[in-house]
């Protein structure tokens, strides 16, 4: 990289979220540079537990507008990569006296 580069954005740190802006920008056609210290996602994004989930666990506060919002993220990053996400059925045990983790 040339010190006389001009980019119309540059974002600082190539985790999860700093990659996916500059993937969304480089998409909507904007010049995007990115400087990451470590190798891409390294940090907490390599702790992560990869799940893409639908945010669920906002229902318990009546979130529904957020956990809308999130489904529809969901099925964006399902489409623009199935190759690395795929569903994973579980299920959840439920007994009155249990609680939430």
């Amino acid at each position: 990289m040339k010190a006389t580069t001009h980019y119309d954005l540059f974002i600082i740190g190539g985790g999860i979220n700093g990659c996916g802006v500059v993937r969304d920008a480089a998409g909507r056609g904007f010049s995007v540079g990115l400087a990451e210290m470590n190798d891409l996602a390294s940090g907490t994004s390599s702790a992560s537990t990869k799940l893409v989930h639908g945010g669920l666990r906002y229902l318990k506060h009546y979130e529904f507008k957020l956990v809308r919002e999130a489904l529809k993220e969901r099925e964006i990053i399902w489409h623009m990569a199935p190759h690395i996400v795929h569903p994973l059925r579980f299920i959840l045990p439920y007994h009155q006296k249990m609680r939430a983790a």
